[in-house]
């Protein structure tokens, strides 16, 4: 869908230039505007790379079971049918800790497993439950600890300091992540 949105918008521009009389300048606008799109692309993959590379030694080091050991009690709390079962919780705890540290590509996996495992546990097929849709919430509002996507992005920017997001980011996601749950948690009495 969102791809017929997008050219939608781009078919238009390109319309109403045409028809303004600016096709001229939007042409000039694209061709200057690619070098400066390849330059910004080539150092934000360096910066990316990095990044991974600090993340993956943090996983590697054993920081982010350190990480899932301190989130499991509270976890536990928060979903209901999957506290009881070890797997289910113990992949979203996984997922969770691997979106905190900014590993999104070993997130994505656990994050499967942990829609599987809930998927078992769920009674009534077909529709997701309180736990699944929560999960969600979670995954989408995930407290990050390393924003290393948005400080590559500023770095590659020309930022003076691209880490001074780190305070910001973690205040603002996880005041996400607590709105989230509490919305959640009060969706689930009337659905």
């Amino acid at each position: 869908m969102i791809n017929y949105i997008w050219f939608i918008m781009i078919f238009l521009g390109i319309l109403v230039s045409v028809f303004t009389g600016n096709g001229e300048a939007m042409s000039n606008t694209i061709i200057s505007s690619i070098d400066s799109t390849v330059t910004f692309i080539i150092s934000l993959v360096g910066l990316m790379c990095f990044w991974c590379g600090v993340m993956r030694v943090a996983e590697k080091s054993g920081l982010t079971e350190k990480l899932a050991k301190l989130m499991k009690p509270v976890l536990k709390v928060i979903f209901k049918e999957a506290a009881k079962d070890e797997k289910a919780l113990g992949a979203i705890v996984m997922n969770i800790t691997a979106n905190m540290m900014g590993l999104g590509n070993a997130a994505t996996p656990f994050g499967i497993k942990a829609m599987e495992e809930m998927d078992r546990l769920n009674r009534d097929k077909g529709r997701a439950s309180n736990d699944m849709a929560l999960f969600l919430v979670l995954n989408a509002a995930c407290v990050q600890l390393v924003p290393s996507t948005v400080i590559s992005i500023r770095a590659a920017a020309g930022s003076t300091n691209p880490g001074v997001i780190i305070l910001p980011a973690i205040l603002s996601t996880t005041i996400a992540a607590v709105v989230g749950v509490i919305c959640a948690k009060i969706l689930q009495r009337y659905f």
